[in-house]
């Protein structure tokens, strides 16, 4: 909790109303919003980031007026969506016919140069596959035996949304939630844990009533087809990517490429295009799904939370970086133990008035969690300007306890880990 030697009491320079501020945070005025992003939204993004931010934030701003008029809820495919997963199948068929050159090119130029052709185009289109999501040996992995409680918890809110829940938990040091196909027919919830104990019990069911929310609303951007094109054209990308410091032959060559890496970015742009209003949709769709099942308190409690995701990461660096000088010759548990509620005690501890602060830097901002996302005051706002919703899913003392046991070894394990390694490489 914040002490009293940590409150500063001071005048607006701008319109002289008394400020009441921490001085662990930015003091700024709530009532002419002086100093309220003292930073500015800093330096834009280049390129295909910033095509796409703008697409998110607009399409976002536009689909949360349909939605608040009650538009906006037609599910189905549409024209764009067919379209997107037409530019898939290109996209796929493109590396098809890699292959086969490949294949006629090892095959007609056996023993000669045009059998080195055919293998590099076959190194190409394997490169290019459509992958399915697999979970790697270094993935933290709980399965059903290993957190009976953890997937019960998540079997009665997909229940109450009318889904099936998943198959298979990740838990990772990431500030952060989702889910994903996994191979055909799985599921795959990832966790992070950084962001699930910063988190009330009733949040961290909003949380899941999100992610699981994804599943019951389709997002085409992330089907199969679709997010598999994705990858692949994020694969082109690399391939293309210009040669940095180049000599006069990589000159050359980054000239040769640039045709073909325009063209691969506007396909992405045009993807992101058609699929965005699907996406978006699904968000929005996805935290009505969480204040169904955790409330709208607790919905907009964990977008609160993400709304002040940088002090999560600054919190883990200055404990991090505290605990490896302190501990430096002793053992690793000793030195990571309480890293977790360290964390929590600090979220624990941000006043309300610095939510707000970053509320009103979201709106002039258009802050969202990623280029995906809508903006995250705006579906914050629609969540509240609609009727409050009771929570159908309850959190529970006894059930808390019992997962917080099945992840305390997984606790441990990647605290450890975070406080050996750094932050910055998880």
């Amino acid at each position: 909790m914040r002490t009293a030697e940590e409150e500063v009491v001071s005048s607006c320079p701008r319109c002289g109303v008394e400020i009441r501020t921490d001085r662990r945070f930015t003091t700024w005025c709530a009532a002419c919003d002086w100093n309220v992003d003292p930073q500015g939204p800093g330096e834009r993004q280049r390129g295909l980031a910033e095509v796409r931010r703008r697409i998110a934030q607009r399409h976002g701003e536009l689909l949360f007026t349909e939605l608040r008029a009650g538009d906006g809820n037609s599910g189905g495919r549409t024209a764009s969506g067919l379209l997107a997963y037409l530019i898939a199948l290109v996209v796929h068929g493109l590396t098809c016919v890699l292959a086969a050159v490949g294949v006629w090119g090892v095959i007609a130029g056996w023993g000669g140069l045009g059998m080195a052709f055919g293998l590099f185009f076959l190194a190409l289109a394997w490169s290019l596959r459509p992958r399915l999501n697999r979970l790697s040996d270094d993935d933290r992995v709980l399965l059903r035996d290993d957190a009976p409680e953890l997937y019960a918890l998540i079997d009665e809110i997909a229940a109450a949304q009318g889904t099936r829940g998943v198959d298979a938990v990740v838990v990772d040091a990431e500030a952060n939630a989702s889910v994903t196909h996994l191979g055909l027919r799985g599921r795959l919830l990832t966790l992070g844990l950084p962001l699930w104990e910063v988190l009330s019990p009733q949040q961290r069911i909003a949380l899941l009533g999100h992610e699981l929310g994804h599943f019951t609303h389709g997002d085409t951007r992330y089907g199969m087809v679709v997010g598999t094109a994705y990858r692949s054209l994020d694969t082109w990308l690399l391939h293309l990517r210009p040669i940095p410091n180049p000599n006069v032959i990589h000159a050359i060559t980054n000239l040769a490429c640039l045709p073909l890496r325009l063209l691969v970015t506007a396909v992405v742009a045009l993807l992101d295009l058609l699929t965005v209003r699907s996406s978006q949709r699904g968000e929005y769709l996805a935290d009505g799904a969480s204040a169904r099942t955790g409330s709208t308190e607790g919905a907009t409690g964990v977008m609160d939370r993400l709304l002040v995701s940088d002090s999560i990461v600054t919190t883990l660096h200055r404990e991090v970086n505290s605990r490896r000088m302190r501990g430096r010759g002793g053992a690793d548990g000793q030195v990571s133990e309480g890293l977790w509620e360290a964390l929590a005690a600090h979220m624990d501890s941000i006043p309300e008035y610095e939510y707000e602060r970053q509320r009103r830097v979201g709106a002039l901002r258009g802050h969202s969690v990623d280029a995906s996302h809508p903006p995250t005051h705006l579906r914050r706002r629609l969540l509240l300007d609609g009727t409050p919703m009771p929570a159908s899913v309850t959190a529970d003392p006894g059930r808390s306890e019992r997962i917080a046991g099945e992840l305390a070894d997984v606790r441990r394990t990647l605290a450890r880990e975070v406080v050996r390694d750094g932050f910055e490489s998880q």
